[in-house]
């Protein structure tokens, strides 16, 4: 669970009891200008998708394994984890799908731009559905959805002003609009409208504008996101959305009520952090750290 002063993970001990792990955020990143500015906020919920879960994932596998260690997100492992993420993320969602399609578009002899960048589009969002199923198949890919959902019902409960109990939880829907699964599904989308306006220039140069313009890209989609989830009760864009919530349900299963407890228990430790957060914020003293 990710608040605005920090990141904090709850994991399911060999031993049946909830380790938790609480780590502050860097203040710049999501405190400050960048935070708050449009598009640019779009940086951090790059960040989110690709290097504080991983790093979050990494952390968590440890307590399951009985090897809980303390570990600093903001270190050499997780720039060196963001690192391998971003490389892979865009080797494998950018890059490929731009060869792909290129190959694609002098077998085929298409000379219409827009509709390679259709084929590329859809090309980037088989891989992204591939990969999701593929991974999904691992016994311990599906826990982890498991706990995708818990997380999901566990806020939607919180924002319903429901009493977080397991019991009661479970009976939330198990999709988010503000999702992660639902950011990435937006960054295709958003990545065909952009693509296209650019042309198709030599492969070369077509890589490396696909690349520079992921912020951008990024960016867009973040506050299309943003947008849609404050205007949830307008019915043009509950239909608008269907396919972000219907592509949750690769990256989310039915949690157990033990997992949701897990859930709960890293949520309620955000939200307590926060709140103190804010108190001493607002005193001008010094922000609490995840050693209090």
């Amino acid at each position: 669970m990710r608040g605005a002063h920090v990141a904090t993970i709850s994991v399911r001990a060999p031993d049946g009891s909830i380790v938790t792990h609480e780590q502050p955020l860097n203040a710049l990143l999501y405190r400050g200008r960048i935070s708050k500015t449009p598009f640019l906020r779009g940086i951090v919920g790059l960040w989110d998708a690709l290097g504080l879960g991983t790093r979050a994932l990494l952390w968590s596998a440890d307590v399951a394994v009985g090897e809980d260690e303390k570990v600093d997100f903001n270190g050499p492992l997780g720039w060196g984890t963001l690192a391998f993420s971003l490389l892979f993320g865009i080797g494998l969602f950018f890059v490929a799908p731009t060869a792909i399609a290129s190959g694609l578009e002098v077998l085929l002899s298409v000379e219409n731009t827009f509709l390679i960048n259709v084929i590329e589009s859809g090309v980037r969002l088989g891989i992204l559905i591939g990969y999701i199923v593929l991974i999904s198949l691992l016994p311990d890919v599906k826990r982890l959805f498991g706990y995708h959902g818990a997380e999901h019902k566990t806020i939607n409960a919180y924002e319903a002003g429901a009493e977080l109990t397991p019991e009661v939880v479970s009976q939330y829907p198990i999709e988010h609009p503000r999702c992660g699964t639902a950011f990435l599904l937006m960054v295709v989308f958003v990545s065909l409208v952009i693509f296209s306006v650019i042309g198709r220039p030599p492969l070369l140069w077509l890589i490396v504008s696909r690349i520079a313009l992921i912020p951008i890209v990024a960016g867009i989609a973040y506050e299309v996101i943003r947008f849609t989830a404050k205007h949830m009760d307008n019915r043009l864009i509950q239909f608008l959305v269907k396919p972000n919530l219907a592509l949750q349900h690769l990256t989310t299963r039915q949690p157990s009520l033990e997992m949701i407890e897990v859930a709960i228990v890293a949520f309620q430790l955000m939200l307590t952090t926060e709140n103190k957060a804010a108190v001493l914020d607002h005193t001008n003293t010094v922000v609490i750290s995840s050693e209090n």
